[in-house]
């Protein structure tokens, strides 16, 4: 088995124009000073790396990383979340999506597209520039408005979405597979890869490439009610990534599931600050353990309560505790035996029997 490593910390929902979450270099001190090992960094944010940079100079990347060092911290992963919702957008949502894209490509939904395609490609080489063996990135949605079958969705529909889906991603995940990066996929409402089901769907639209993959977070199962812990039994061959971020579920009389257009402090579903929600960690951690997960744990924070700060120190300490040093013997060898075959065969009865049955 293995030890999971971290704790680590994501750091887009911190960056900010006032120190210290204004550089790459004083947002890493502030984060080592809370006993983080290491960062995830999403690279939309020039405050924090010059993807196309990292992808085109070694010796760029190699400053970034030393900076990064130089606090005691590891780059975990890079992250295209906002790159990759624009691989694939429906129309109904192209106004809302194109501030994620340089202003020159707003209203422009080709040149958009073309942009967050370049962008993870610069990904995968910046990635292996970097010596990392995961990305994190959203799927983009064509389908999503239909999530919903009201109207009835069209014979084929969901068939024909997927093969697109599959069809924009192909080439990116060949860059991934040249560049020996993983790219994990946050499975998450509005993305058209949102649960196990549409995973599967789309892996079997690849051809079931080998680098399409998962990033595991349990707080947008708990707002789907869906069963999280056998999510890690059924898909930890593909769970590349793990971001560590809480959540509750309280529906009432009035709003369940959907939510009612509430804003998140109202919503019955919503995300809450490391350790105030409802996500069993203690069984998360033991099933990633179990099944040899070797990554990172992430502090992926967003609450509509608790102060970030307060959020980032006190999940610091939740991921530490949680982690567990794996054991390198079992915990009842003190009563063992030894063995060998003729042992084995006596304890069994078979003393003076042949080893084999003989061919009739």
């Amino acid at each position: 088995m293995k030890t999971i490593q971290g704790p680590a910390i994501f750091l887009a929902q911190f960056l900010d124009d006032k120190p210290p979450f204004n550089s790459l270099d004083t947002i890493c001190g502030w984060a080592a000073g809370l006993g983080y090992r290491g960062v995830q960094i999403p690279t939309w944010d020039a405050r924090c790396i010059d993807l196309q940079q990292a992808a085109e100079s070694k010796t760029y990347a190699d400053e970034i990383k030393g900076l990064v060092n130089s606090h005691g911290l590891e780059i975990t992963e890079l992250s295209t979340h906002l790159q990759g919702q624009l691989i694939a957008v429906n129309p109904a949502y192209d106004a809302m999506f194109d501030g994620f894209a340089p202003a020159q490509y707003r209203n422009n939904p080709p040149a958009r597209t073309e942009w967050a395609t370049q962008q993870l490609r610069y990904a995968a080489k910046a990635s292996q520039n970097f010596g990392l063996k995961a990305h994190a990135t959203f799927s983009g949605a064509l389908l999503w408005p239909t999530v919903y079958p009201w109207p009835q969705r069209p014979a084929g529909l969901v068939d024909t979405g997927f093969r697109e889906l599959a069809k924009r991603w192909l080439p990116l995940l060949n860059a991934f597979e040249e560049a020996g990066v993983d790219l994990c996929y946050e499975i998450h409402p509005g993305e058209d890869l949102h649960d196990g089901v549409t995973f599967e769907r789309f892996l079997a639209a690849t051809g079931n490439h080998p680098r399409a993959n998962l990033l595991y977070d349990p707080s947008h199962f708990v707002l789907q009610q869906l069963d999280y812990l056998a999510y890690i039994d059924i898909y930890h061959d593909y769970i590349k990534m793990f971001h560590v971020k809480d959540a509750e579920f309280n529906p009432t009389g009035r709003s369940g599931v959907y939510g009612g257009y509430q804003d998140w402090i109202d919503r019955p579903g919503r995300f809450r600050s490391l350790g105030d929600g409802q996500v069993d960690f203690g069984g998360i951690f033991s099933k990633l353990a179990q099944y040899d997960f070797d990554g990172w744990a992430v502090l992926e924070w967003e609450c509509c309560l608790k102060h970030p700060e307060d959020g980032a120190r006190e999940g610091a300490e939740v991921i530490a505790s949680h982690i567990i040093r794996v054991t390198e013997k079992a915990f009842d060898d003190f009563a063992g035996t030894g063995s060998d075959d003729a042992f084995n065969r006596r304890v069994l009865g078979l003393e003076g029997a042949p080893a084999a049955a003989k061919m009739k």
